[in-house]
């Protein structure tokens, strides 16, 4: 009795062991992208977002630390870190707000680069030659509780990011990154280029 239960002690401790070791290396992995990702300059590319109550959007986005301008057939959006300003086409109306940091990772993909350094446990496994790190919230009620993340791991570009919002799945595939110099005024909604525009303040 005694020898089972040391030979279960030391199976729970080196399943332990290595668990430690998965989340030390999937951080790594998450370090290097967010290295990457978070270019001081800033970068762009291209996306395709997938989600089955919305469906599909393609689009492009320019980065800059939290900053983010997205642009789709269907709408544009700037966020200057504070302030987003939602621009639809259609309608020509400017929705102004506050996001939180769950609809601010439904726009911006690269949100993540900011989340896992705390309140999050990780896990990682390979994929086609490639990193997919796991992430599940500490906190069940957090915005955004699930979210894998797939990563070059050549170019440490994360190439797929799949988040979980309520019980919804949205996937975001992500093509022609580039490390870019992106000005600031990129990020903030401009009147004048949009005089038609009519603003609705929701803050």
């Amino acid at each position: 009795m005694k020898k089972n239960i040391l030979i279960f002690a030391f199976i729970v401790l080196s399943t332990l062991g290595v668990s430690a070791q998965t989340s030390q290396q999937a951080r790594k992995v998450l370090d290097k992208a967010a290295a990457v990702v978070g270019h001081k300059g800033g970068a762009s590319a291209n996306f395709s977002l997938n989600n089955p109550k919305t469906g599909t959007v393609n689009g492009t986005i320019a980065i800059k630390g939290s900053k983010f301008h997205v642009v789709t057939p269907q709408a544009i959006v700037w966020y200057n870190g504070k302030t987003q300003w939602t621009y639809m086409k259609q309608t020509e109306e400017v929705s102004v707000t506050t996001p939180t940091q769950a609809q601010q990772a439904a726009m911006n993909p690269y949100q993540f680069i900011s989340m896992y350094k705390q309140g999050y446990d990780l896990s990682m496994t390979n994929s086609g030659g490639n990193h997919l790190v796991h992430l599940t919230a500490q906190n069940k009620q957090r915005g955004v509780p699930e979210m894998y993340i797939l990563v070059n791991s050549k170019t440490h570009v994360p190439i797929q990011v799949r988040m979980k919002q309520k019980d919804t799945w949205t996937t975001v595939n992500i093509s022609n990154f580039q490390s870019k110099n992106q000005s600031d005024n990129v990020f903030v909604f401009q009147p004048k280029d949009y005089p038609k525009a009519e603003v609705v303040d929701l803050r």
